[in-house]
């Protein structure tokens, strides 16, 4: 992965959003040994993205590693933390998932559940981009604040 370097450029301006420094929050914070406190953004972000040929090379079926799990679930983590900076209220991630990489992953508010995506593949988890990781999370983002907002009653309790 030598060339994965080129993938994130130091400068490109979506590492200066708010999802790009939550998600770096999240990666640290599953870090224990402190070994992303030296790296740049971009380095820390680099295994997010999984272009059309590294995808190739990673088999059809296979089963997540600890390190792509704790990933996913930063990625979820960081999402739900964005949707409580936006509505004031808690909102909680689960992940469920099988050996297999198959699952699924909810974020509530209250007792409202905002987000509910079926995951599948885990083991191949990433996004072609940058780009495309922060489009699919204000995708995600806007359609969860709009079922706030819509039934704010039910994400009080």
């Amino acid at each position: 992965m030598s060339g994965a370097a080129l993938l994130i450029e130091e400068d490109d301006p979506i590492l200066e959003t708010d999802f790009a420094v939550e998600m770096v929050r999240q990666m640290r914070a599953i870090d224990s040994y402190g070994t992303y406190d030296d790296w740049p953004v971009s380095k820390i972000l680099e295994p997010f993205v999984l272009t059309k040929e590294m995808r190739r090379e990673i088999p059809v079926v296979g089963d997540p590693d600890e390190i792509t799990l704790a990933r996913v679930k930063a990625f979820y983590n960081a999402i739900a933390t964005m949707i409580e900076k936006e509505c004031g209220k808690m909102a909680v991630p689960m992940l469920n998932l099988s050996h297999e990489g198959f699952g699924r992953a909810i974020i509530t508010v209250g007792k409202l559940v905002v987000m509910d995506k079926v995951l599948r593949d885990v083991h191949r988890f990433g996004f072609p981009s940058l780009s495309k990781m922060k489009d699919e999370v204000d995708k995600l983002l806007s359609v969860a604040l709009e079922i706030v907002g819509k039934y704010s009653e039910v994400a009080g309790l």
